[in-house]
């Protein structure tokens, strides 16, 4: 696991960096739940996804449903070689394929447009459905936030997957405990979220969500699942951030040219 250590823990510092990079000091972005779901973009697409961006039936399908958190993937895009850094850097641009929340444009690695909290893993299961149609051997993978799961919509979704034993569906829940309004047990819990998604048919991988070696793991085992597989994402939002880290003022925030200059400091030492 040397190579993973290495090679990837420097790949989500790159990202972190791409972030607050692109942030800007003058731009407000969803930057909190950016930073905690950089560790699992980073196994993503260091490890598990093929042919993204690319005009090929043959690739694996990523869905942000979370998709206020485009910031991320567009930062992980850029780290990987799907685009460019100046493109990276149009990001909330007036015209930019790089808005604050997702445009599908296929051909940049932006699977579906998502924003709409709710919706992207519906989408992801029609995704998954069609592939087995087309009798491709691909799998679909969708990133949701912890908040998200409020939305009824991804219930429907969970029910069906597990009904109909749709094995080539991936769900990540990036639980990092807070929601736009504050920490989540406040807002609206969900409880025992494991226990209730299992009790719809799925498999349910729990791990540290920043930890890569955790990540690849879970991802690796549910290649060979047989029914729907959720990994639970235990993450802190705002990762790598002091003064952003479980701090719901960070949901979607802008920095002062003072708290820019601290976080490219902090960003270098993320463990």
């Amino acid at each position: 696991m040397q190579d993973l250590n290495t090679q990837l823990t420097q790949k989500a510092i790159n990202i972190r960096k791409n972030i607050i990079n692109a942030m800007g000091i003058n731009k407000s972005a969803h930057v909190g739940g950016s930073l905690s779901c950089v560790d699992i973009l980073t196994v993503l697409y260091g490890r598990v996804l093929k042919n993204i961006g690319k005009d090929t039936q043959d690739r694996d399908r990523f869905i942000l449903s979370k998709g206020h958190c485009a910031l991320a993937l567009y930062a992980a895009l850029a780290e990987f070689g799907i685009i460019t850094e100046d493109e990276l850097y149009t990001f909330g641009e007036n015209d930019s394929d790089f808005p604050s929340h997702i445009v599908q444009n296929k051909q940049k690695g932006l699977e579906v447009s998502s924003g709409s909290l709710g919706m992207g893993l519906p989408f992801g299961i029609g995704s998954a459905i069609a592939l087995k149609r087309k009798n491709l051997d691909k799998k679909v993978y969708v990133l949701v936030g912890n908040g998200e799961l409020n939305e009824g919509s991804n219930w429907e979704a969970i029910m069906f997957a597990g009904a109909r034993k749709i094995d080539n569906i991936v769900v990540i829940v990036d639980d990092n405990k807070m929601q736009n309004d504050g920490d989540s047990k406040n807002v609206l819990p969900v409880f025992d979220l494991g226990a209730k998604i299992e009790a719809f048919g799925w498999d349910i991988i729990t791990v540290d969500g920043h930890n890569l070696e955790e990540l690849e793991a879970a991802f690796e085992k549910a290649k060979n699942n047989k029914v729907p597989t959720a990994v639970i994402a235990n993450t802190v939002k705002g990762k790598g951030i002091s003064f952003m880290e479980n701090n719901s003022i960070w949901h979607n925030s802008k920095m002062t040219d003072e708290e820019y200059s601290d976080a490219m400091k902090e960003v270098e030492n993320v463990n």
